[in-house]
Formats: structure tokens, C-alpha cells, sequence
């Protein structure tokens, strides 16, 4: 086997227990790291200190990995204003928050007739929210439900500064031309 040493300096081939020695000599393990080569490779190196380093490695891609929540929100075709308006709140609330909202609109018995009244409601939520939201599925009527799927904005940290600084430069524009 082709033996590569603790520093990735490649030490030569040897027999499998002369490796070994060499490793055991220097109170490491022999890692065999490409079986399928021809000669196989192996490795020294310290196997508990790799394990945990990868770990390591692993939990902290877990830790600043961005998972996406779906929410859902629920309709009739027959909402009353007052009903709509606290509804879209809470989907402003969720789309604030970072979440994707579904949006879905529940028929009952002949409401199936009237399916341009919730396609009606959900038009409305999106033109409330697109500064807010983008639109990720259309509406689409599945069964007795017509469903919305609607994502937030990503915002920019360096468009947002952007914008403040311009806005503060026109305001002081503004008032040294007042004075």
C-alpha cells in the first residue's frame, strides 16, 4: 500500500504491517483513505482527533444552515373585510418573520361553483403584499382548495443602507433650501 505520512508527505509503498509499525511507532493509527487505488493509499494520522474535527465541522454547517418555515393561512370565499384584514396581518407577520406563507382558500359544497371569488381574495392578498412578497406558485385548485404559495422579498443590507443615506441626503438637501 502507498503509505502517506502524518505531515501529507507520501512516505512510499509498503506491506500492510510494516505500515503498521510505522504508525504504531508513533503512537497513530493507519487510515486507509483510497481502497479502490491501485496501489490502496493509507494514512497516519490521529483517527479520534479527525473524527471529532469533522464533527465539529458538521454541527457548525447544521448551525448556519437557513431553514425555511411554511406557514399556512386559511380562507373562505365568503371573508368579510374586517375577517380578511386581521388574516393578512398575521401573513405580513409571518413574511416579517422570514417564513413562506400558503395561503389556501377552503371551499364547502356549492362554494366549487364560485372558484373565481377565492382566486378573487388570494389576487387581492398578493397585490397587498408584493411589497413584502413574491409570488413562488401561482394559484392552483386542487380538490375543494386553491392554493398560493408566496415567499418574502430577500433584502440587501448594503441596498437598504443605500437607500437610508439617500434618503437622509435629500432631507438635508431639503432643509438648506428652506433656510
Amino acid at each position: 500500500m502507498r503509505l502517506i505520512g502524518v505531515d501529507g508527505s507520501q512516505l512510499g509503498i509498503f506491506a500492510t504491517p510494516d505500515a503498521q509499525s510505522i504508525a504504531d511507532d508513533q503512537h497513530l493509527d493507519l487510515v486507509e483513505v483510497a481502497p479502490n487505488a491501485d496501489p490502496p493509499v493509507c494514512r497516519i494520522m490521529d483517527y479520534g482527533k479527525y473524527k471529532y474535527e469533522q464533527d465539529i465541522k458538521a454541527k457548525k454547517a447544521r448551525k448556519h444552515q437557513a431553514t425555511v418555515q411554511i406557514k399556512e393561512i386559511k380562507f373562505r370565499p365568503k371573508i368579510d373585510t374586517h375577517d380578511y384584514e386581521t388574516k393578512k396581518k398575521h401573513v405580513v407577520r409571518f413574511l416579517n418573520a422570514g417564513a413562506k406563507v400558503k395561503v389556501t382558500i377552503m371551499f364547502r359544497g356549492r362554494e366549487m361553483v364560485h372558484a373565481e371569488r377565492g382566486l378573487a381574495i388570494l389576487e387581492r392578498l398578493a397585490e397587498d403584499v408584493k411589497d413584502l412578497a413574491t409570488i413562488e406558485n401561482q394559484p392552483k385548485l386542487e380538490g375543494r382548495n386553491m392554493f398560493m404559495l408566496i415567499q418574502p422579498i430577500k433584502k440587501d443590507s448594503k441596498e437598504s443602507k443605500g437607500a437610508e443615506t439617500a434618503a437622509e441626503d435629500s432631507r438635508t438637501e431639503q432643509g438648506a433650501s428652506d433656510a
